[in-house]
């Protein structure tokens, strides 16, 4: 078992995509450890277990860190497209991507690998997207149907 095995949820969605749900303050060392050089968090300021000085961490640990927090009740057309040009700026370098419980971040992920990435159906649906879609909100479904032209793939 890896450290990184020991986060929340983790999943190694692709050779250059690490998710998760919060990691703990001490496990970002292991993040970095793997080469990981993006962080990229999809959770509220105010979500359980978030970490007020996340970035401080991840920053002082030499990777770049970026926030687009998005409500879990009211996810928008605004945060996919955000996220989706966060994650094409920074296409080439090894990302981890996390929320809460890894709910948002692979209903994101799904879209871009999707839309972008364009991989094969099966390939872009991690673990926890195949164990949350058959009781997930509709405002999550709607979120998961957008089209490439819609999210701005």
């Amino acid at each position: 078992m890896s450290d990184l095995d020991a986060i929340h949820n983790y999943v190694q969605l692709t050779d250059r995509v690490g998710t998760s749900g919060q990691p703990q303050a001490d496990q970002f060392g292991a993040i970095a450890d793997a080469g990981f050089t993006t962080v990229i968090n999809l959770a509220l300021p105010s979500s359980d277990h978030a970490i007020a000085n996340e970035g401080s961490i991840v920053t002082g640990l030499g990777m770049r860190y970026l926030q687009i927090p998005v409500d879990f009740a009211n996810p928008t057309l605004s945060d996919v497209r955000a996220f989706i040009g966060t994650m094409k700026a920074f296409a080439q370098e090894k990302t981890w991507v996390h929320c809460v419980v890894n709910a948002r971040v692979s209903a994101f992920m799904y879209l871009y690998l999707k839309h972008v990435e364009e991989l094969e159906d099966d390939q872009c649906r991690s673990p926890i997207l195949k164990k949350w879609q058959p009781r997930m909100e509709k405002v999550w479904t709607d979120i998961l149907d957008l089209s490439a032209e819609q999210i701005g793939a």
